[in-house]
């Protein structure tokens, strides 16, 4: 069944990246668009519309969702989104379930130019580039990335894991991103989250893609930020792992 499944994989996969490539192609005019004639309101729009676009692509895959909050969040505070990292799939996945608290991305600098939409969204989106390799450049960047969060009432998504998890296994969260973001939006709720199963999507690398997958986006309890930063990042890291399934 297994060798079955990936020779099967290797023509919808084809098929997808051709769904895949075109919005992004399409999305990356509307985006302009969406800038020119609505500004940040008018842009926001169509990326909710283009993050939909692309999980309908995995459904070539056979690819399935859902989504899980048993936890009410607020619509008036700032939120810091904290997430494993399984495959590059988790970001559309955060951005539609949760694009009613307006969720603005730390990306790496690389991103920011030559991907058709995903460069342009990183630039124009309200979100954060930072070089990982130079302290100098990406602890500013992310402290007044932090007080932007605050004093619009938006949410910062992070993966302290930094580097994709390959296998579904959580890595080592790394904590100064985090940190910063807490000192310079104290007001902000913490709000794990926990992906399972987007890992599979690139199990065997980027060609072929997984088949027949069922990814899940679960919202963890939030925890305000009232306690010692380890003692909080301690437990912001067992609310996301202990619900990772291998």
């Amino acid at each position: 069944m297994k060798a079955i499944s990936k020779l099967l994989s290797y023509p919808l996969s084809i098929v997808f990246y051709l769904f895949f490539g075109s919005t992004l192609v399409i999305f990356h005019v509307l985006q302009w668009i969406g800038v020119k004639l609505g500004g940040a309101k008018g842009h926001r729009g169509v990326v909710n519309i283009m993050n939909l676009c692309l999980l309908r692509c995995l459904h070539v895959l056979g690819v399935t969702f859902s989504f899980k909050n048993n936890h009410p969040l607020p619509d008036n505070k700032p939120l810091i989104i904290v997430s494993n990292h399984q495959s590059m799939f988790d970001i559309p996945m955060i951005s539609w379930y949760l694009r009613k608290y307006k969720p603005k991305f730390i990306s790496k600098i690389e991103l920011g130019k030559g991907i058709p939409s995903i460069s342009f969204n990183l630039r124009h989106g309200g979100n954060v580039l930072i070089d990982r390799k130079n302290p100098k450049q990406s602890i500013p960047a992310l402290s007044k990335f932090g007080k932007f969060i605050a004093h619009n009432n938006f949410s910062a998504v992070i993966f302290p894991e930094g580097t994709r998890s390959r296998d579904g296994k959580p890595k080592s969260f790394a904590p100064t991103g985090l940190k910063i973001l807490i000192k310079n939006a104290p007001d902000a709720l913490i709000v794990p989250i926990t992906i399972n199963n987007s890992w599979k999507l690139v199990r065997y690398g980027n060609f072929p893609m997984g088949v027949g997958i069922h990814m899940t986006l679960e919202v963890q309890e939030p925890i305000a930020i009232d306690k010692e930063p380890e003692i909080l990042l301690k437990k912001i890291e067992e609310r996301i792992t202990l619900a990772i399934r291998t």
